[in-house]
């Protein structure tokens, strides 16, 4: 999946993935993970998702790495920041008060970048990922986050044979696969949710589940 498709996505608006509100999932499971306020966070393929927000209410610092500067961007004009803006190695860094959105190639992220993060919240970059780029993406993770982080990864699990992603199907055996290995998993909660998902239904999709995990880098 090249970038060039979700710069298309962005610029056409056709953003279904984005979720108006805050997720719930986050709210109910985030204190969980006892992460001391003030400790940075790490948002993979954030998009302009109020759960930044949310997280920067908590009193967390949020590190979102986004492709598409024109989801950056209308993340600040929804939310009225004015941000200020830098270059950090291939990134164009955009930062207001505890938020920073740095947009460019997440596997362009290094572990210096990344050094300080002490949390992971990922509700939509592994299932935006085709197989084998998912495959990558958990690599680059496992090769950049400090040991002793904690985390939650937000998942979809439906016949991928029904309906082509994205959001791609993500079984639980490929979790504990892509992170056991190396890390703590841990389900947290699992729903069925294919009544809400419009979508879905309309592909004909007869099974829809979404799953929580606590991860925790050894």
């Amino acid at each position: 999946m090249q970038p060039e498709f979700w710069h298309k996505k962005w610029e056409s608006n056709q953003i279904g993935f984005h979720q108006p509100e805050v997720n719930p999932y986050l709210q109910r499971h985030w204190s969980g993970l006892a992460i001391p306020p003030q400790s940075r966070v790490l948002v993979p393929l954030c998009g302009k998702s109020l759960d930044l927000l949310w997280l920067a209410g908590q009193g967390y610092r949020v590190l979102g790495v986004e492709l598409s500067e024109k989801a950056v961007e209308d993340f600040f004009r929804e939310q009225q920041l004015q941000p200020q803006i830098s270059e950090e190695g291939g990134f164009k860094v955009y930062r207001a008060g505890a938020i920073e959105l740095w947009c460019g190639d997440f596997f362009a992220l290094s572990a210096s970048d990344v050094a300080d993060c002490t949390a992971l919240y990922d509700r939509a970059a592994l299932i935006a990922l085709p197989a084998p780029m998912r495959e990558r993406y958990a690599a680059h993770l496992l090769s950049i986050l400090p040991t002793g982080l904690r985390g939650l990864l937000i998942t979809l699990d439906y016949d991928q044979a029904q309906m082509p992603g994205p959001p791609f199907a993500v079984t639980d055996g490929e979790v504990q696969q892509l992170f056991g290995g190396d890390w703590a998993v841990q389900a947290l909660e699992g729903q069925d949710v294919l009544s809400e998902s419009g979508k879905f239904l309309q592909a004909g999709v007869t099974r829809l589940e979404e799953r929580v995990y606590r991860l925790a880098a050894q």
